[in-house]
């Protein structure tokens, strides 16, 4: 399964790749900027699955826990 986060950093690899290859400056412009808004989400998106594979292993923790007394 991708991951949301690995989509959105392709993205910003494809934007960046585009603004490498323009000759306009403000192509080029828009190219990178939307790269790094690919790579802020992107990073949420890193952050957010990390949150949720921790608390994920809490619950099974804490269920494991109770099933056990």
């Amino acid at each position: 399964m991708t991951h949301l986060h690995e989509q959105y950093a392709a993205r910003a690899d494809e934007a960046r790749a585009e603004a490498e290859g323009t000759s306009l400056d403000n192509v080029r412009e828009r190219c990178l900027r939307s790269a790094a808004a690919w790579e802020a989400m992107a990073a949420r998106a890193r952050r957010s699955d990390t949150m949720r594979a921790k608390l994920l292993a809490e619950k099974e923790a804490a269920l494991a826990e109770t099933a056990d007394h």
